[in-house]
């Protein structure tokens, strides 16, 4: 092979591994074998066009006309000429598939599903990187400045990506980087000839033809152990450095505290983008569970922070102090004693998958037990985490007061605090006119703040013809809150602001909280809260009562007691026996907070918002050639030592995977988890013993694993749910048993060391199984293969005339 052939050979590879850091962001990720041939028919362009040849420029237009048709006969087939060639209404067709991919791109969380928009972004991006790594390192000769390109494709993953394997991803991109470079190395130095190493040929030593390049091994094994130190230095000084948190409602977390362990501040943050996000996500993937002993969950929101800060611009935290967690809580600010209000306790887990650092409670909390490092701010009376702390997998209670004032108490309560008043009624010049028309000609004829809020509520929930929509622009600045009111169309956020700021205007002192709504009950007495259960809603202070909560979102959580009339107040069982909240018995309609608006359901407009998951064009072009032989060999080769790895993620995909809704589905699920736990118990060390029950089995995983606490109790669980699919007559259908697996295995792993975690995850020993199944089939093969030779050897012989001997 040419040396500009392998240098084409390892900008493809190199590019390819670069674009492994976009595999995350989407799901499913069959863009990338998309990707991947078109990569290589576009470098095989250059490669053909470099041996005619053609001149540097014309060789990069040459390619990029290609990649052009490329594109076009996948994604625009229909609109092209002959289905190849781009006219007008192809590059229409780029246009509206690149905006409908980026509003794609701002719409969901990651992994976001594989639209066309979306698709085209990919794969386009890939063939433009591509096409310029070829070109600097190729064409021109220079591999050095491709590593722009590639570092450019690499960090719009990394600035996208929640985590997880990143590490594993910028390996793969360096190591394609090096790889370049390396070839060009080798490349340079050929051209040189024969380069003298110095030492004394022995003598009478038969050369072999090989003595000529042994000088230039010594740079090119110098510029290995470079690139190896180089790139084991990148891995690990970054360890070293702080992280940057993530956003409020996500998994990447929120701000907190400095770390001094006495004060310290909290910063702003703005959960608007975070929460369309979440209200968008097509899997309603469930962040926290709980179990409480109150007689009714319809009013138990968590309340993660209030956002009391408004520059006319949006809504946020003001940066405030932070102190030890006291315990118990203070008494929530201007709530008086003949206030009625009953003490429940609640119960939340949250889940693995859920790490920001605002922890969400009922409100107002009284008492929080929780272990780790978590800091109080007294005027919001939330709970921040410091120095990294998050939410991910823990477990906590909370005491908190259902407040029950009356309608009377509320329209009867004096005029607050002269300090408080001035904080959280203040409005920037800037809000337009049209807020505060619009909050006095809503409330005309008022004779207190109460009778004004709640008409505030009503005009935006029933009688002002608003309507919920989360695909309405987010949008910021003054005019956001006057577009709001002139389209009557958005999400909780949009109401939740508008209402803040309309009370605020009229002297009442508010602010806006965000959190989650109650979820949805479960079969074994527990509440589901999953990513669509976000919420925004405003809360307003009335002196005697304290901070109150007000619903003006249509279709969304359920509105106060004390802002409707007739309507009878709850109780509460033993606080210390928390009891299930609703019916024992699965609920199989959706919670309210995530219904489908009813004006909305008339229209049937509540189909899912996901996308359709795009298939690849049919047309793959000519055959690929040598080149592109040598390119998926190349990969091949690459990937081989992250088979075992790609194998178990994806086994345990399945596993973990929703399934049916059948009891036999059920079932299914719950030995499929077992399954799992066993075999991740298998890759720490802890081989499985087909000859014990659930139960023993169960026992040893702890034993042997060390296990304690949330993952021990993990264990058992998934083990009784197995005991009950194999021994009980009706057995009960588990619930919650991938966060349990997950829970198990992040137990496994704690006590382990880097290198140890390394192979886990690399090398994991259940993956002997896919062994055991080959064995298997090629034994049942074998056997098949047998019996039909001898049924074949029967039935000719059988054919065969006898001896004459045998006869008679």
């Amino acid at each position: 092979m040419s040396g500009r052939a392998r240098l084409a050979v390892c900008a493809t590879a190199a590019t390819l591994m670069a674009s492994g850091a976009l595999l995350p962001l989407v799901e499913p990720a069959t863009w990338f074998l998309q990707a991947a041939i078109l990569l290589v028919l576009q470098s095989g362009v250059g490669a053909l066009t470099r041996r005619v040849p053609l001149a540097r420029l014309l060789t990069v237009a040459v390619q990029a006309l290609v990649s052009l048709l490329l594109l076009t006969l996948v994604f625009a087939r229909e609109q092209a000429l002959a289905g190849i060639v781009p006219g007008p209404e192809v590059f229409r067709r780029f246009g509206l598939l690149l905006e409908a991919g980026g509003n794609d791109v701002g719409q969901y969380m990651i992994p976001a599903p594989l639209s066309d928009g979306i698709r085209l972004m990919l794969v386009g991006g890939v063939l433009v990187i591509g096409l310029a790594v070829d070109a600097l390192a190729v064409t021109f000769r220079t591999a050095a400045p491709a590593g722009l390109p590639l570092l450019a494709l690499y960090s719009v993953a990394a600035g996208l990506s929640e985590g997880g394997a990143g590490w594993l991803w910028f390996l793969l991109a360096a190591a394609g980087y090096l790889l370049l470079l390396l070839a060009e190395g080798r490349d340079r130095l050929s051209q040189w000839g024969r380069v003298f190493g110095g030492a004394a040929r022995a003598p009478g030593r038969v050369t072999g033809g090989l003595e000529s390049n042994s000088g230039a091994l010594a740079p090119i094994r110098t510029g290995r152990r470079i690139g190896a130190v180089a790139l084991g230095i990148a891995l690990v000084v970054p360890l070293a450095l702080p992280a940057l948190d993530g956003g409020l409602l996500d998994g990447s977390g929120g701000p907190g505290g400095d770390g001094s362990g006495n004060g310290g501040t909290i910063s702003a943050v703005n959960p608007l983008v975070a929460l369309q996000d979440s209200l968008n996500q097509p899997d309603d993937r469930e962040v926290i569970s709980y179990r409480t002993n109150a007689e009714g969950t319809d009013d138990l929101y968590l309340r993660i922070v209030s956002l009391d800060k408004f520059d006319g611009t949006t809504w946020k935290t003001t940066v405030r102090r932070i102190q030890d967690v006291p315990s118990p809580l203070p008494n929530p600010e201007g709530l008086r004693d003949d206030v009625r209000r009953t003490e429940i306790q609640t119960n939340l887990s949250a889940s693995d998958s859920y790490a920001q650092n605002w922890l969400p409670m009922p409100f107002p909390a009284s008492q929080v037990k929780i272990g780790g490092r978590w800091r109080f701010e007294p005027v919001g009376r939330a709970l921040v985490g410091d120095r990294g702390q998050t939410t991910r997998g823990s477990m906590y209670q909370v005491k908190s007061l259902v407040v029950e004032p009356t309608a009377q108490q509320l329209a009867a309560a004096p005029a607050p605090p002269d300090d408080l008043r001035r904080e959280f009624t203040k409005v920037p010049d800037s809000l337009p006119g049209m807020v505060a028309d619009t909050a006095r000609q809503v409330t005309k004829g008022s004779a207190n703040a109460y009778e004004q809020a709640v008409k505030l509520q009503d005009y935006f929930a029933s009688d002002g013809g608003f309507t919920y929509n989360t695909q309405v622009r987010a949008g910021s600045g003054p005019s956001a809150i006057e577009r709001f009111l002139k389209q009557k169309e958005g999400f909780c956020v949009h109401f939740s602001f508008a209402m803040a700021s309309m009370a605020r205007t009229l002297g009442i002192p508010a602010r806006v909280a965000v959190g989650f709504t109650p979820g949805t009950a479960q079969g074994d007495g527990t509440m589901s809260v999953g990513l669509r259960d976000a919420h925004a809603w405003p809360e307003l202070y009335f002196e005697g009562v304290g901070w109150t909560r007000f619903e003006p979102t249509p279709s969304r959580g359920t509105p106060p007691d004390y802002t409707r009339s007739d309507v009878p107040s709850g109780g509460v069982s033993d606080p210390d026996t928390p009891e299930p909240a609703t019916s024992s018995e699965p609920s199989t309609a959706p919670s309210a907070s995530d219904s489908c608006p009813p004006d909305v359901r008339k229209q049937g407009g509540c189909q899912s918002a996901a996308p359709q998951v795009a298939t690849g064009s049919g047309g793959t072009g000519p055959p690929i050639g040598t080149i592109a032989g040598i390119s998926l060999a190349a990969l091949a080769v690459l990937a081989l030592p992250l088979l075992p790895l790609l194998w178990r993620t994806r086994v345990r995909a399945a596993r973990l995977g929703a399934g049916g809704r059948t009891g036999a589905d059920a079932a299914t699920r719950t030995l499929a988890a077992w399954l799992e736990v066993t075999d991740t118990a298998w890759d720490h060390g802890i081989a499985p013993d087909e000859s014990q029950t659930p139960r023993k089995a169960a026992a040893r995983i702890v034993r042997a694993g060390r296990l304690t606490g949330g993952p021990a109790e993990a264990v058992h669980r998934v083990a009784a749910a197995v005991e009950q699919v194999l021994y009980a007559p009706r057995p009960q259908p588990a619930t919650g048993l991938a966060e349990d697996v997950r829970r198990i295995r992040d137990g496994l792993g704690a006590p382990l060391g880097q290198a140890a975690r390394l192979r886990v995850l690399l090398a994991p020993r259940s993956a002997a199984r896919v062994v055991w199944a080959v064995s298997d089939r090629w034994s049942a093969l074998g056997a098949r293969c047998g019996a039909w030779v001898g049924a074949r050897w029967s039935a000719l012989t059988r054919k065969l005339p006898r001896r004459a001997g045998q006869q008679g």
